[in-house]
């Protein structure tokens, strides 16, 4: 990816950085109120097709791909994990490991960075 980057001006980069911490903080939220999942998801993929070619490209592709990974184990491990161990201790890890992944985003955002 890195020989793809494509030069942007610099307004067009703080406003996609900007709309990317956005995602973030949003998604964070969402492990404390749904209504913060939803809007992380949507400015994801709204700001998408803005960001091609650049390394914000890679960090909404990021959050998407976390928030559908995080529901997915959500839906398959459910049921397993209330009839054996029961919920908490699979909420926590499964909270744990999606705000790991959109704290690692961030930082990589911040530095500039594209996630690999």
């Amino acid at each position: 990816m890195a020989d793809d980057i494509v030069i942007i001006d610099s307004a067009r980069e703080e406003s996609l950085k900007k709309y990317a911490m956005l995602g973030y903080a949003m998604h964070l939220f969402g492990l404390i109120s749904l209504i913060g999942f939803v809007i992380g998801l949507i400015l994801a993929y709204i700001k998408r097709s803005d960001a091609v070619g650049t390394i914000y490209e890679s960090h909404f592709a990021w959050q998407t791909r976390s928030f559908w990974w995080f529901v997915l184990w959500f839906i398959l491990l459910l049921l397993p994990t209330v009839l054996t161990i029961g919920f908490v201790p699979f909420f926590v890890i499964a909270q744990v490991w999606f705000a790991y992944r959109m704290i690692k985003g961030w930082l990589r955002l911040n530095d500039r960075r594209s996630i690999p």
